[in-house]
């Protein structure tokens, strides 16, 4: 839609889609939380709090290695979704985000995976904790909450002034046509 005085605007179904950043953060925060928790500090595994399938044996590791797998799975096809969804907005003619824009999402996304995989595995289910191998867990449990509280809070923060950046090179007033100064074409080199 345009307006007066040269103004040119760009309708706000231009702007990059938010869920792409969201998808890659919720999935990303997973394999961060699988790759680091579970594989290479070994904190604890999805369903290492469940008194039938202990870490300590064969089958009950074998069990959690198992639920991690899938755990894994789920997060892949997190990020698998995100890249289809990037792909099908820039079809749509959606404009892609700049950094604060994305990198908020995704922080934002990152955050969302701790607050709900907390509060669900940690809290009302109980099948694992953030620290299975040390007695009273709850203070990492409320720690990981915490540190996904600030995720979404900066993320937001990020996402809102890269928003505003966008917004502000899209709808920034534009000269009419040939008051481009030095330009071929333009008065300047006419009346040169």
């Amino acid at each position: 839609m345009s307006g007066g005085q040269g103004h040119e605007r760009v309708d706000d179904a231009r702007l990059p889609s938010r869920a792409p950043g969201v998808l890659f953060g919720l999935g990303l925060g997973g394999f961060i939380d699988g790759i680091v928790l579970h594989q290479i500090l070994q904190w604890h595994h999805m369903v290492s709090d469940v008194p039938a399938y202990p870490v300590t044996t064969v089958a009950g590791l074998e069990v959690n290695t198992l639920a991690d797998g899938f755990f894994h799975l789920a997060m892949w096809l997190l990020v698998v979704a995100a890249v289809v969804v990037t792909i099908v907005e820039r079809w749509r003619g959606r404009l892609a985000p700049n950094w604060s824009f994305h990198l908020g999402l995704m922080m934002l996304g990152w955050g969302i995976f701790n607050v709900v995989e907390g509060l669900v595995d940690h809290h009302l289910l109980g099948i694992h904790h953030v620290r299975d191998d040390v007695g009273g867990p709850l203070s990492w449990d409320l720690g990981f909450l915490f540190f996904g509280s600030l995720l979404i809070a900066g993320g937001w923060l990020l996402h809102r002034r890269g928003a505003r950046q966008l917004r502000e090179r899209l709808y920034r007033p534009r000269p009419p046509a040939g008051d481009w100064v030095g330009t071929p074409g333009t008065r300047e080199e006419n009346s040169a």
